[in-house]
């Protein structure tokens, strides 16, 4: 397992009818402030696994940048837990744009709670992908058979970028928009072409996650886990397929079913 993501701590144990003491592995939280040109932005509690992968996915999901290229410079000082990033353009780092909220309509349907940067990088999909149900449940096992760090301390959360028959890349977080943002840094950075591939996901599909989901581009979400309500409004106005409660042989379809197909 990644040292970098869990350590071992004696604590006391009550099993069999009887306290013991035990070593258990703990998952390890880490503040991270990123600065950009100069001017603090923001501060993540994180794993403190792919930085720099967390550090790209998360300025290109805010909208500070649209490709690893806007990136000028990109340095991690993981003692002081610090991220300093130079770009290419000058932005507004007041965070007035990242923060307010307002009620806006997506596509022209429902009316909903967004953030401001939300209307101006949430994706609609048009993706024509379609995936066999067979594979739906092939996915999830096989990222949960990778995840090794949560097996271990059941503190992360994992998420992973797949075609339909495989997956290209997992990574796992304390922070479900974190272990999201390390897959679209991974993408920025490889230049991986993010709208035909499939994202997968351990947690709750919330409404921020369906957000983030379309931010990195993706038109189907598979999650071992439920929707929120406006969760599945927004995937109804974002073209996004969501798959829930991927356990066993079953699973729920909630929104554009035509991307599951029944048979092979």
């Amino acid at each position: 397992m990644d040292q970098n993501m869990s350590q071992k701590r004696p604590i006391l144990k009550y099993v069999d009818g009887r306290l013991k003491d035990f070593e258990d592995d703990i998952v390890i939280e880490f503040a991270l402030t990123i600065f950009i040109n100069g001017e603090e932005f923001a501060t993540m509690v994180c794993t403190p696994t792919h930085l720099e992968e967390l550090v790209v996915g998360f300025l290109g999901s805010e909208g500070a940048i649209f490709f690893k290229d806007d990136i000028t410079d990109l340095s991690i000082d993981e003692n002081g837990g610090f991220a300093y990033v130079k770009l290419k353009s000058k932005i507004d780092t007041s965070q007035k744009q990242f923060s307010k909220r307002f009620i806006g309509s997506c596509c022209g349907k429902s009316r909903q709670f967004y953030l401001q940067n939300d209307v101006r990088t949430a994706k609609t999909s048009m993706i024509k992908t379609t995936i066999h149900a067979s594979q739906c449940i092939l996915l999830m096992t096989m990222m949960q058979e990778n995840s090794h760090v949560f097996k271990n301390t059941g503190g992360v959360h994992n998420a992973a970028l797949c075609t339909p028959n495989k997956i290209i890349i997992d990574r796992a977080d304390i922070g479900r928009h974190n272990a999201l943002d390390k897959l679209y840094g991974y993408s920025l950075i490889n230049k991986i072409a993010v709208r035909d591939k499939i994202l997968v996901f351990s947690g709750r599909i919330s409404s921020e996650v369906l957000l983030k989901a379309a931010k990195i581009g993706v038109g189907i979400v598979l999650s071992k886990s439920a929707p929120t309500d406006l969760a599945i409004k927004l995937a109804e106005d974002l073209n996004i397929t969501t798959v829930g409660f991927i356990r066993g042989k079953s699973f729920n379809v909630y929104s554009h079913p035509q991307r599951i197909i029944d048979q092979p």
